[in-house]
């Protein structure tokens, strides 16, 4: 053998070695009762441990299963942890600086389960069918997946009653969702980026109600609304693509109209100190959002507030008009596939939606004046942040070419969107920031 053949080979082993030794933990630490969840990169060589937790710098050693290692912050703050491994779980206790106190000292209990290493090769494409389902949108649900970016994940969703394709109740009722996955890498402050590449029927009905929300009855046709509220099936002809109430009236015996299936559901786990927020809710990490433009083909941007964004999606529907004023949708079970992408340190202020032609925003609030406010003040953000306008140059496009669309009527916050044709934008440089590899 060559000493230069053999320093190479020296030289693999020593790379595949350290490549084997890098370990990601999830720690979750108990801070009073509220999980707390950091992720805990480390490094082991020969016993020495080094690393980062979250961004912050990490030493330590390792003496069999027992493990010692501190981290320290910007502030120069110190978290020491010692705990004790069992195959791909860690527990001990986490020494804190006091929240209040900042010169004394609490013990907190942790643990950790390990992250599987990113598998050699191209990014993925997965098949998942879920076994159990989701009603609230949580950190502290055990992640179904875990992906990376570039990766995209076949499945299917059940409809809000939790009515599998094959008509079986599966899941409680209440929008229950799929998921979490979680998406390796993204971190709170960054942007999970969903694609939504394939949205279709998978069964003949869809559920709805003969009603009108409240938000929408006007005085006189309240007290004549007493009455709605009834079950309405509807028939789905997935050769023409076509919907019709199944047992219509003769006014509506020929009534049929082009199905367009949706996402009601798409959400990521809120942040620390905020409860699980309920499957039927929204918020600025996504929900129950129930807009008709989160269709095939568009793209979702979605803030992370916990570390693997931990993604839900769910409550299928066949066609919603806009508002869902009817406070159920064309309700159905849909075959989806989506694919996962980061934004690295380039967090939005509330979800946002692409499609082929517009930019738009989804602003979810108390009312329309808040979520008018929301969704007008979201999209001149991207407008700024991605075409570099001032604020006075937002204002003119605004005033020339915004357009304002109702998403939701029907839940216990509404939704309402600022779109922009991009066609509108084409001669105007974009410098947007680029999803990570």
């Amino acid at each position: 053998m060559s000493i230069r053949r053999f320093f190479l080979l020296a030289l693999f082993a020593c790379t595949s070695t350290a490549r084997a030794a890098e370990e990601q933990w999830l720690l979750n630490i108990d801070l009073w009762g509220t999980p707390y969840y950091q992720l805990l990169q480390l490094q082991d060589q020969a016993g020495a441990l080094s690393g980062t937790l979250d961004n912050d710098p990490v030493a330590g050693q390792r003496k069999g299963r027992k493990l010692h290692f501190s981290a320290t912050d910007a502030q120069q703050a110190r978290y020491v942890f010692n705990g004790e491994q069992q195959a791909g779980s860690l527990s001990g206790k986490a020494d804190f600086p006091d929240s209040n106190h900042p010169e004394r000292r609490a013990v907190h209990a942790f643990s950790a389960r390990r992250l599987p290493a990113r598998p050699p090769g191209p990014p993925r494409h997965l098949n998942y069918q879920a076994d159990s389902y989701a009603n609230t949108f949580s950190a502290e649900r055990t992640p179904v997946l875990t992906l990376w970016p570039g990766d995209s994940v076949s499945t299917a969703t059940i409809d809000s009653g939790g009515v599998d394709q094959h008509g079986t109740t599966v899941a409680l009722f209440g929008n229950p969702q799929i998921g979490p996955f979680y998406v390796a890498g993204a971190m709170p402050g960054d942007t999970l980026v969903v694609r939504l590449k394939k949205i279709r029927l998978n069964r003949d009905y869809a559920d709805s109600l003969d009603s009108i929300v409240h938000r929408a009855l006007g005085i006189a046709q309240a007290g004549k609304a007493t009455e709605l509220g009834k079950p309405v099936r509807w028939k789905l002809d997935r050769t023409r693509g076509m919907a019709s109430p199944e047992n219509a009236g003769a006014r509506l015996a020929a009534f049929e109209v082009p199905v367009r299936p949706m996402l009601g559901g798409l959400a990521v786990a809120p942040g620390f100190g905020s409860p699980p927020m309920s499957t039927g809710d929204t918020g600025r990490n996504g929900g129950n959002m129930d807009f008709n433009g989160v269709v095939e083909g568009t793209t979702v941007y979605l803030p992370v507030y916990q570390p693997g964004a931990l993604l839900y999606l769910g409550d299928g529907h066949a066609l919603q008009g806009d508002g869902e004023t009817s406070q159920y949708a064309l309700e159905t079970s849909l075959d989806v596939e989506f694919s996962v992408e980061i934004q690295r340190g380039n967090s939005v202020a509330m979800p946002r939606v692409e499609s082929p032609s517009q930019l738009m925003v989804l602003g979810q609030a108390g009312s329309l004046d808040e979520a008018l406010r929301a969704a007008t003040s979201g999209l001149s953000l991207w407008l700024q942040q991605s075409y570099g306008l001032s604020l006075s140059e937002v204002a003119q496009v605004l005033g020339s070419s915004v357009e304002y669309r109702i998403a939701n009527l029907a839940g216990r916050s509404v939704g309402l969107v600022a779109a922009i044709d991009k066609q509108r934008l084409q001669n105007i440089p974009s410098h947007a920031a680029a999803p990570s590899p």
